[in-house]
């Protein structure tokens, strides 16, 4: 399988979109497959700008949902979690047994956080967050808001983050085998584990990136 306007075999291309999905780094898959190192890393780039096109929306979650903030990038001596230097703050929204959602915001402000749930969560459902405060306006909201506080424990019965914490542990993971991303590239990576995390096996997302380069060839 090829993409669209690439000069690559179907051989090589195949070689490569298996390579992305095993979580080959491109720099480690150029020397598997015999191209050159620039070639792998921008075939890459191409085959994660299709996950952000071809990412099916997500309906609005309904139900049981964990909702969570996390920091990406970035290092400070001393300072860790929210408020290190140079991090990008990552939003998440996770439907219990279900798929995720996640952006770039600006800022953990109750304003940011409880517009994106609004959004994307529909009303009478559970919403399970920790103990930031920005989270305190969803007690008085259409949704039935409980928390867990981590200075006490992670886990009271039913009410936990978990899920949504290993889609943040899963990714960091994941991104930790690249030597630093471009900030501007983020959002991409971040569609990436996005893909990783709801199509859980190799052969799934094979599967599925197949199909969407098909689609994407054909637009």
């Amino acid at each position: 399988m090829r993409l669209k306007r690439s000069r690559l075999s179907a051989h090589i291309s195949g070689r490569l979109i298996e390579h992305f999905v095993a979580g080959t780094p491109a720099r480690t898959a150029s020397e598997l497959v015999g191209v050159n190192r620039n070639t792998a890393i921008t075939f890459y780039l191409r085959l994660r700008k299709i996950i952000a096109e071809q990412m099916p929306s997500v309906e609005m979650f309904a139900g049981e949902v964990e909702v969570d903030e996390s920091y990406f990038g970035g290092y400070r001596r001393g300072v860790r979690g929210r408020g290190a230097a140079g991090k990008v703050p990552v939003f998440g929204i996770l439907k219990r047994n279900g798929m995720v959602y996640a952006e770039i915001i600006p800022d953990t402000k109750t304003k940011t956080l409880k517009g994106i749930i609004d959004l994307q969560v529909q009303p009478d459902s559970v919403v399970y967050t920790d103990g930031l405060s920005s989270y305190n306006v969803l007690d008085v909201s259409e949704f039935k808001h409980y928390r867990i506080n981590h200075l006490k424990r992670y886990v009271d019965g039913h009410n936990h983050i978990n899920g949504i914490e290993n889609f943040w542990n899963q990714s960091k993971r994941h991104l930790r085998k690249y030597n630093g991303i471009p900030r501007k590239y983020f959002w991409l990576y971040l569609k990436e584990c996005e893909f990783r995390f709801n199509y859980g096996s190799p052969k799934e997302q094979l599967s599925i990136l197949k199909k969407w380069i098909k689609r994407h060839n054909a637009a």
